[in-house]
């Protein structure tokens, strides 16, 4: 097609293609959750369906993309880690987080009418989701952010379920509860879950305390140094294949990460 006097507005885009040989992390973040859960009427402190659909979300946005190593969730965010050598869309930043952020919304949107079926969504609360990504330079750093992450997991949820306790069984309005935790370290915590409701905070359920992790199972990886086109496509065939795990595991400790060297 010939080109046309008005074609000269491209030259406006701007591409930001992410640092070569990093590790990316796609971090996919609800908008307005705290508004939609409560439209939607999710149990507190924790909704193990609305979980689960943020869990099948993220297994087939990850099923979808073999560049993706890994993700970790809770709550209404998840993270996404693609290996080093990725090349997906270039790395053109706007490309992978518009691509990112409409995925999951999709399968969100999917698999909540198959887990909630009595709950149709309403066009006035629909689920939204944005996404950021951030560039790690080691991996060392890319097992802090994780780290990061599941420590905030366990913060939040500590949190949540004294809160909710107090004012579900303790008959405590929402600013007396919060007013009774202002101040308290997760020993005080632990401590009025115990000693006034008789709830072992760590017999709560791992998926509450730890969150999700989404782990792509790579046996007999290849070598990232400098393949040919035809082990590049045996290698991605490979990652396709692979098995994806769910697990409910701590990722702060070193164990997950020296099992799964494949990662790095």
């Amino acid at each position: 097609m010939a080109n046309s006097r008005f074609e000269y507005v491209k030259l406006f885009e701007r591409e930001n293609p992410l640092l070569p040989d990093t590790y990316i992390v796609l971090r996919v973040d609800g908008k307005g959750f705290h508004k939609f859960s409560a439209h939607y009427g999710f149990e507190k402190p924790n909704d193990a369906k609305a979980l689960d659909v943020m869990n099948q979300a993220a297994l087939s946005v990850m099923t979808k993309y073999p560049d993706v190593s890994m993700a970790y969730g809770d709550s209404d965010e998840y993270s996404f880690l693609l290996r080093k050598s990725c090349d997906l869309y270039e790395r053109r930043e706007m490309k992978l987080i518009t691509t990112f952020a409409s995925a999951f919304t999709t399968e969100y949107y999917y698999w909540w009418t198959q887990l909630f079926p009595e709950k149709p969504l309403d066009h006035e609360r629909l689920p939204q989701f944005d996404c950021r990504a951030v560039v790690y330079p080691n991996f060392q750093v890319v097992k802090d952010y994780f780290s990061w992450r599941q420590a905030d997991c366990h913060i939040n949820n500590l949190y949540n379920t004294t809160f909710w306790t107090l004012v579900q069984k303790g008959n405590l309005t929402p600013q007396q509860a919060e007013q009774r935790l202002s101040g308290t370290l997760a020993a005080d915590k632990n401590e009025i879950l115990f000693s006034e409701f008789g709830i072992n905070y760590n017999n709560e359920p791992e998926m509450y305390k730890k969150g999700t992790v989404l782990v792509r199972e790579i046996t007999e990886p290849e070598k990232q140094e400098q393949l040919s086109d035809r082990q590049k496509q045996r290698e991605q065939k490979k990652r396709r294949k692979a098995e994806i795990k769910t697990l409910h595991c701590d990722i702060i400790k070193d164990d997950f990460w020296q099992q799964r060297p494949y990662l790095e």
